[in-house]
């Protein structure tokens, strides 16, 4: 270590103390400064092997000058630290070459652990990063400054010049399929198409040919050719989600395909080299599937080469606030004033459970401006509305479930998701899919596992309960009858 120099920019000179002491304790010869223009002098003049530098400085912006220091010393690397925290911040941190982005406050001796494996890598030749952006889109496709975020920008930041498999993982609601699209976004397929499928909205007889296609004529009702969903996704990314709802079969050609490389339409013989990206998601535990034998243990691994995981709300509550203002704007109709929101009703909606996670606080967000015309959200507004959302779930004495009213709301919940899409084909048999399987079950375990008994009860066919029961993989689990 003895001989090398750190430059160290921050205009924040108890951070410029700290971390001076701490690295030359580490046995580095540490040059500070608290502005732009010392810092750009220094490396200009060639000195210095490591920079580490904070994003805001009195004279500038670091980034301003980031792309000059790397076309002019290509063999110095840099070390990024920004308080404002934002994925935006590590995006363009990761896009102007830095080795590292650190988001304040930090761990002092993971600066020592970043700036020594900097200090060893440097002369190491770096892969160039064509196609990045000087002014990359600061329309944030995620939002909060939190610490259970900031390790997700960064670990996205790294991930965003390679084609690893990515599995994000996480509750209903929590922004998987966001984290799908920033990662291509930003990355470098971004020039090709986004392709989106979720498992649990195809029927099963159709999802091989939604991911592969069909030839004309490979099975009743295939009037022409289909491309698939990996053919319309060529160059760029798919997005798997639900991927824990793929049936076995499905699962298998998937294996495949991810093992040579390639994959045949349903119906046809030609083998078709795929070039795309994958990213996964499910809101399932998919260890819990693979020892229930639901899930391919190899395709799990397959597909895992990556994970991330989401955190529910529950667990980022610091970051509702910046949330609400992220959602207040999307909501703002062009020629109105800007709604904002009081401190005391963010903390009221910070005490809130959220088990609907970010999409049930967007929903929340969007009522409170379509219902109401005040500029200033108090804690009324939301009290009232966190009410009307709760009633429906609350144990109502002689009250009988409305099944129209259950499927009307699941529809209007699956029609917001998609917007401003449709969702995708087959929505009929997903619905009858989803009312069948618990209808069966109810009956089965009514009738004690009886498929005769059943059969009579639901009023169908034995035959046609059995497919039902192989289609919907439900367990049959026979009861001795009751003495008495």
């Amino acid at each position: 270590m003895s001989g090398q120099t750190i430059l160290l920019a921050d205009d924040d000179a108890a951070i410029r103390m700290v971390l001076n002491q701490a690295l030359t304790r580490a046995g580095y010869e540490v040059r500070p400064t608290g502005n732009l223009s010392t810092m750009w002098n220094w490396v200009s003049r060639g000195e210095g092997d490591l920079l580490i530098s904070d994003v805001a400085l009195p004279d500038g912006n670091a980034f301003d000058v980031l792309p000059k220091i790397k076309k002019l010393r290509s063999d110095l690397p840099f070390i990024v630290m920004s308080a404002q925290n934002t994925f935006m911040t590590a995006i363009r941190a990761s896009e102007a070459g830095a080795y590292e982005y650190l988001p304040k406050p930090f761990d002092i001796n993971e600066v020592l652990a970043i700036a020594a494996r900097a200090l060893a890598e440097a002369s190491r030749p770096k892969p160039s990063k064509e196609g990045a952006s000087d002014e990359p889109n600061e329309k944030m496709p995620l939002v909060g400054r939190s610490a259970a975020m900031q390790d997700i920008y960064r670990s996205l930041a790294r991930l965003m010049q390679t084609d690893l498999t990515v599995m994000v993982a996480g509750e209903s609601g929590t922004g998987k399929e966001l984290v799908a699209r920033a990662l291509h976004q930003f990355g470098k397929r971004r020039n090709g198409p986004f392709v989106a499928i979720n498992m649990a909205a195809i029927p099963r007889d159709l999802i091989e040919a939604e991911l592969f296609g069909h030839e004309k004529g490979a099975f009743t009702g295939a009037a022409s050719r289909f491309s698939g969903r990996f053919e319309q996704a060529e160059g760029g990314t798919l997005f798997l989600d639900e991927i824990g709802d793929m049936p076995m079969d499905a699962q298998t050609r998937l294996l495949r395909v991810l093992q040579e490389g390639e994959y045949t339409m349903v119906g046809g013989r030609t083998p078709i080299r795929t070039n795309v990206r994958i990213v996964a998601a499910t809101h399932r535990d998919l260890s819990q599937l693979i020892r229930q034998g639901l899930f391919r243990e190899d395709l799990y691994y397959r597909l895992n080469v990556v994970p991330i995981r989401l955190p529910p709300l529950r667990e980022r509550m610091d970051d509702i606030g910046d949330l609400v203002t992220h959602f207040l704007r999307q909501e703002q109709v062009e020629g109105e004033p800007a709604k904002s929101i009081s401190p005391e009703a963010v903390q009221l909606l910070q005490a809130h459970n959220w088990p609907g996670n970010i999409r049930e606080l967007e929903n929340l967000v969007r009522r409170l401006c379509a219902l109401h015309a005040e500029e200033l959200i108090t804690p009324e507004l939301v009290q009232a509305e966190l009410n009307m959302s709760q009633q429906p779930s609350q144990p109502g004495g002689n009250d009988t479930v409305d099944l129209s009213a259950a499927v009307e709301r699941h529809m209007m919940q699956l029609l917001h998701e998609h917007e401003p899409h449709l969702p995708p084909p087959g929505l009929y048999q997903n619905v009858l899919d989803q009312v069948e399987g618990p209808l069966i079950s109810m009956a089965l375990n009514a009738c004690r596992g009886n498929q005769i008994r059943a059969a009579e009860l639901l009023g169908v066919n034995r035959n046609t309960l059995r497919k039902k029961i192989r289609h919907h993989q439900i367990e049959i689990v026979r009861q001795s009858r009751r003495n008495g």
